[in-house]
C-alpha cells in the first residue's frame, strides 16, 4: 500500500517537474538549471518505479536510497530557483511541499527495508 501511494506521488510530482521546467525554459530562458531540476526530480519516480522490481530486498534499499538523494537534490534546486526568483514563493511552497513530502516517505521506505 505504502509503496503505491509513494510511487503514485512520486509520478504526479515528475509531471509537475516536467511543467516547471518547461516553464523556466519557455517564460524565464533558464535553461541549465531547468534541466537539473528535470533530471532530479524525475528520476525519484522513475527509481521507486524499478525498485519495485529490484532483484533482492538490498538491490530494493539502494534504489530507494538513490531516489531518496534524488529528492534531496531536487529540494535543492527547488531552494535555488525561489531564492533567485526565477519561481515565485506560491509555486515554491507548494512545489517544496510535495518534495519534503516525498522525502518523509522515502526515508521512511529507506529505514523500514534495511531492518
Amino acid at each position: 500500500m505504502k509503496e503505491s501511494v509513494l510511487k503514485d506521488k512520486s509520478y504526479e510530482f515528475a509531471i509537475r517537474i516536467v511543467k516547471l521546467s518547461q516553464y523556466l525554459q519557455s517564460e524565464k530562458k533558464e535553461f541549465i538549471l531547468g534541466k537539473q531540476i528535470l533530471r532530479s526530480g524525475t528520476a525519484i519516480g522513475a527509481l521507486v518505479r524499478e525498485a519495485q522490481f529490484g532483484q533482492s530486498k538490498a538491490d530494493f534499499a539502494g534504489k530507494m536510497s538513490i531516489a531518496l538523494k534524488e529528492a534531496n537534490e531536487t529540494d535543492y534546486w527547488l531552494c535555488l530557483l525561489k531564492d533567485t526568483e526565477f519561481i515565485n514563493s506560491k509555486l515554491f511552497e507548494s512545489m517544496h511541499a510535495d518534495c519534503k513530502e516525498l522525502i518523509a516517505m522515502l526515508v521512511s521506505t529507506v529505514k523500514t527495508s534495511k531492518k
